[in-house]
């Protein structure tokens, strides 16, 4: 619980940093926003640990296939890349271009979705008389 709240602070120390900033080099507050932006992301990069150690605990204790685990972290990494890629590109003013990337975040995730898909037919396919 207390981690939200360090994140959230951090978070609203970097906001301030950027209108400060905004204020007196306009030029320099997006630089500011992604450098607190990757900040906040390393930051959180202990509770994904911690994430993919109940994944990992998961995948043994379930005996499932770890390429499919493997497929699955895959789309949650793309899934929080794409959306921290195309905030920061909306909070620059360029909501076509984060739009893009939102497309193609989508699309690598169906790709990357595609061998579990094909599992799942295959069980359904196996199940049917």
């Amino acid at each position: 619980m207390e981690v939200i709240f360090k994140i959230i602070g951090l978070a609203l120390i970097i906001t301030v940093a950027v209108i400060v900033v905004k204020q007196t080099k306009p030029e320099l507050a997006m630089l500011v926003g992604v450098a607190g932006s990757v900040l906040l992301f390393f930051y959180i990069i202990d509770l994904l640990e911690q994430v993919f150690g109940i994944f990992s605990y998961v995948l043994e204790s379930t005996n499932l296939d770890s390429e499919l685990f493997i497929i699955l972290l895959k789309i949650v990494g793309v899934g929080y890349l794409t959306e921290f890629s195309a905030n920061i590109c909306a909070d620059s003013g360029n909501s076509a271009i984060a739009s893009k990337i939102l497309l193609a975040g989508k699309l690598v995730i169906f790709v990357l979705a595609i061998p579990i898909i094909k599992s799942l037919i295959d069980i359904i396919v196996g199940i049917m008389p």
